[in-house]
């Protein structure tokens, strides 16, 4: 049996960039984390040859090729497993449409579990490539690559999307200090409303010269970001305040909202609004849009009001992780 630990991100800045749509005209980047909250594989070697999936349903077949779990079914097909085994996905977060990177991170963890169930070990860089070709290019999914990189690579990361088609990634070099001030700031809830994130991802793709100018003005703000984060680190928060990051934040999602039609709604406007008129400072939906998790960045003393005005919303904890993708336990049959 084998099992793998792979974090979800809460992507800040710049999400669309790295879309192969706008990358191979401008180049891509973004600002995103990998946070504690996970998608956990078990793979397990069974006594026969079925293939048995278990998520939110079960299958058992006896071919690759029958998997309906289409994430699964390609990474079994790319490490070159036939059957005799069974892989159980479990998640900290809801299942559908979370906006946190969940399907990428599914197809991460899978590969990663796969790979080392056949004593495979492999890079951090190999699972983010080999998830991009499953999801991009086999599947057909009009998603980009910021995913699969920063769920197999962890921690705060400054992500550059090339014209040719590779990927820089640097570390964001933040004290503990200045990580704990940040997510000290931030608030995290769940809206309740599901979506399909590739229906909105694919009206966006269709619209991207249309608001080719939206893009950029998105992608100009991960630079005005790292800044903020870079005087927090050297003057300190008083110096810095946290809420520029907010107003920041907010900027962003109102480019974004010009995206595509179905990115908010008078539902989701309402939570927003009455989130700013509690005092957050700013915010945005995560990844795609249309429902999903609510990010807010909030002053300390305003924390308590914003929490009261959305009390209606479940609220989960924010922390920051170093790890990507990783096997927490491995203890296969002799």
């Amino acid at each position: 049996m084998l099992i793998t630990q792979t974090p979800l991100r809460v992507s800040f800045f710049g999400g669309g960039t790295d879309m192969a749509g706008f990358y191979k005209r401008h180049d891509g980047e973004v600002l995103s984390t990998a946070i504690r909250k996970y998608v956990y594989v078990i793979v397990k070697e069974r006594y026969d040859s079925d293939i048995v999936i278990n998520y939110t349903k079960k299958e058992i077949v006896q071919h690759v090729d029958d998997v309906e779990h289409e994430l699964v079914r390609e990474a079994l097909r790319k490490v070159g497993i036939s059957g005799g085994l069974e892989i159980t996905t479990l998640a900290d977060i809801p299942a559908h449409g979370s906006g946190l990177g969940s399907s990428s991170a599914v197809t991460v963890g899978v590969l990663n579990a796969l790979y080392g169930y056949t004593g495979q070990l492999v890079s951090a860089e190999r699972l983010a490539r080999d998830a991009c070709e499953i999801e991009i290019d086999l599947l057909e999914h009009p998603i980009g690559k910021q995913d699969q990189y920063i769920t197999a690579h962890g921690d705060f990361r400054h992500i550059r999307f090339q014209r040719d088609g590779t990927v820089q990634l640097a570390r964001v070099p933040l004290t503990q200090a200045v990580r704990d001030h940040l997510s000290a700031h931030l608030l995290l809830f769940y809206t309740g409303i599901q979506r399909r994130s590739r229906e909105i991802l694919a009206e966006q793709k269709k619209m991207l010269d249309e608001r080719m100018e939206h893009t950029l003005a998105l992608k100009g703000l991960v630079p005005q970001a790292l800044r903020i984060l870079e005087d927090i680190s050297i003057y300190g928060s008083d110096k810095a305040p946290i809420i520029e990051f907010g107003r920041l934040l907010n900027k962003g999602w109102q480019l974004k909202c010009e995206l595509a039609s179905t990115i908010t709604s008078d539902e989701i406007d309402d939570m927003y609004d009455t989130a700013i008129k509690a005092g957050a400072a700013g915010g945005k939906l995560l990844g795609a849009g249309g429902g999903g998790f609510l990010l807010l960045c909030v002053p300390g003393d305003r924390k308590n009001d914003v929490r009261r005005a959305l009390h209606h919303l479940q609220e989960f904890p924010l922390d920051f992780a170093r790890d990507g993708t990783k096997t927490i336990f491995n203890m296969q049959a002799t």
